[in-house]
């Protein structure tokens, strides 16, 4: 009986998230200032990502915005190459195959975009957090300053903080809004007047706020409440998926290190909880794998550094699968693993494909079904044609017709120029005059050439229906 309490106690921590009591009531996380190789290496992958997310507003291509999610006008560009709505196709792909790599990077590596990629961590962890920690100090020093009354010096480092926490914020949604917008436009708004544009101020105001609510209050509660990447792990993960992992084979059972007491009975986990303190979704990894832990790698260098100070080998905590634990040795490539690599390189291929062969014109003339040809005046004749461009760039331009391998007119009906839009379409219908004395066969073949300001876009070949002349029929 005691032993089944004991392992009900132990698996607790399944029953609820380790930041939410049994009532309901939020529990504060205070963790420690990690330090180590993996936070290091985290600072610099971070320092790049937000080092572009902030520089790439500023970027342009062809004098235009490197990056660009403009959803309001459906006009996208994506590492300088514009997109519109007629890139549907290829928008869908792009979702598959992120999804798909998701998926996989999922199954071989665990959380690792959590930790490493997401900007809910990097922002909340290397930005806020350490701000936190320049201001109130490390863990027991906040501890300390919120169970203080209110003095001087407790009103002073928490208003500072939240008043830079809200810059910060504000800050950040105004580059967001470059992304949807335009830097060049987000710099008009932010110039003029601010009673120009009280709507956008308000607009942005309260994105600011979200932002700031979420990184001074919500923390960690978006990633273990809000978002289901974490509960989506149960699907994902296998015994052979990378985790980070507690060595419980090497590290049990735990014991403290006595003065003048043997630890051979002892495994390598000394039970310091430093793994714990720096947590900072508050968890125990050596209960295993849990869906708060967000792959941040405090926990490692946590335990290497208490593994360096007692002369033990590090990795006690460290990326490891189930199965490598359990047999020291380390499968990634499984059958599930495989599967998701051939689909994602096959969508990666057909994605490549599609982007190697896109145009930045897409131009279709087909004669306009139903109708025959029209006699015309002068012994000539007419056939009625449509004409479709879509344009892919950000850049209007006029568009002229003209037939190439053999005498005729071309008329526009209804339009004297055709002009095409930003990424717009352009439709019109056309008539093609020939005489008579040039139609040999029922089905003329003509090429009509779609020109620019002298360049040619395209060449097109149809046909041109019509009745062959008597005069003709000898030749």
């Amino acid at each position: 009986m005691k032993d089944r309490d004991l392992e009900n106690n132990q698996n607790a921590f399944r029953d609820q998230i380790s930041t939410v009591t049994d009532e309901g009531k939020r529990v504060w996380i205070y963790p420690k200032k990690p330090s180590g190789r993996f936070y290091n290496a985290r600072t610099i992958v971070s320092i790049f990502l937000l080092a572009f997310l902030f520089g790439a507003p500023f970027l342009k291509v062809n004098g235009h915005q490197f990056m660009l999610f403009n959803v309001i006008e459906r006009k996208f560009i994506l590492f300088g190459i514009p997109f519109g709505p007629h890139d549907f196709h290829l928008f869908g792909l792009a979702m598959i195959a992120i999804i798909v790599s998701i998926f996989l990077f999922t199954v071989v590596y665990g959380r690792i975009f959590c930790g490493w990629i997401c900007p809910q961590t990097i922002f909340m962890e290397m930005v806020f957090r350490k701000i936190e920690y320049w201001i109130e100090g490390d863990a027991n020093k906040q501890r300390a300053l919120d169970k203080m009354p209110m003095n001087v010096e407790k009103f002073i480092k928490k208003t500072s903080k939240q008043i830079i926490f809200f810059i910060i914020s504000f800050i950040i949604a105004n580059f967001f809004l470059s992304y949807i917008i335009g830097m060049d436009q987000l710099i008009v708004i932010v110039t003029d007047p601010i009673t120009a544009h009280l709507g956008g101020l308000f607009a942005i105001t309260v994105f600011s706020g979200i932002f700031y609510w979420v990184f001074s209050y919500f923390r960690e509660q978006a990633c273990t409440i809000v978002c289901p990447y974490g509960r989506l792990q149960g699907v994902m993960l296998d015994q052979n998926s990378i985790v980070i992992a507690y060595d419980n084979v090497r590290g049990e059972p735990r014991g403290k290190i006595r003065k003048n007491k043997s630890r051979d009975d002892k495994g390598d986990c000394i039970d310091c909880n430093l793994c714990v303190d720096v947590c900072p979704t508050g968890i125990d990894i050596r209960h295993g794998t849990q869906l708060e832990c967000v792959n941040c790698t405090a926990c490692i260098d946590a335990c290497d550094n208490v593994m360096d100070k007692i002369n033990k080998p590090r990795g006690l905590i460290r990326y490891a699968s189930k199965n490598e634990i359990d047999t020291q040795i380390r499968k990634i490539f499984t059958p599930r693993a495989l599967g998701y690599t051939f689909v994602l390189i096959l969508l990666l291929g057909l994605i490549s494909f599609l982007l190697i062969n896109r145009t930045e014109v897409e131009l279709t003339i087909l004669r306009t079904p139903g109708i025959l040809f029209q006699e015309q005046p002068n012994n000539k004749i007419s056939n009625l044609y449509d004409v479709k461009i879509i344009n892919k760039t950000f850049d209007e331009f006029p568009v002229t017709l003209k037939l190439e391998n053999i005498d005729g007119e071309i008329i526009l009906i209804g339009n004297e120029n055709l002009l095409v839009e930003s990424q717009g379409i352009a439709e019109a219908k056309f008539l093609v005059i020939l005489s008579k004395d040039d139609i040999k066969t029922m089905k003329t073949p003509i090429d009509i050439s779609v020109a620019s300001d002298e360049k040619v876009i395209d060449v097109i070949r149809t046909s041109f229906l019509g009745k062959v002349n008597r005069n003709n029929e000898g030749n």
